[in-house]
């Protein structure tokens, strides 16, 4: 094994460290995003709306959601295009978290 110093052991636990937590911040990310997918596609469906599992869905999604319905209502009551800019937002805040963690 090669002779390491404290500084570039140093080094390694910090980038080792830096490489989990992003995937931590991605993880989440990419879980939220897909409960927020779930959330528009299952709207379509007003069957749906009533099971438990879109009911738990919709208590950790709307509240997001709703920010972005009071920037963009509906079109014509029906189409709603909040969703959109709601992605796009998320992954925005994605990329932002992501390069703090690296600086």
């Amino acid at each position: 094994m090669p002779y390491l110093s404290y500084t570039s052991l140093n080094i390694r636990l910090k980038e080792s460290l830096m490489g989990i937590l992003i995937y931590v911040v991605h993880l989440l990310f990419s879980t939220y995003t897909i409960l927020l997918f779930v959330r528009v596609v299952g709207s379509w469906f007003p069957s749906l709306e009533r099971s438990n599992f879109m009911r738990f869905v919709s208590h950790y999604v709307d509240p997001y959601l709703n920010v972005f319905r009071r920037i963009i209502p509906p079109l014509g009551g029906v189409l709603d295009l909040s969703p959109l800019l709601a992605f796009f937002a998320l992954s925005i805040l994605e990329k932002i978290i992501i390069r703090l963690i690296l600086l």
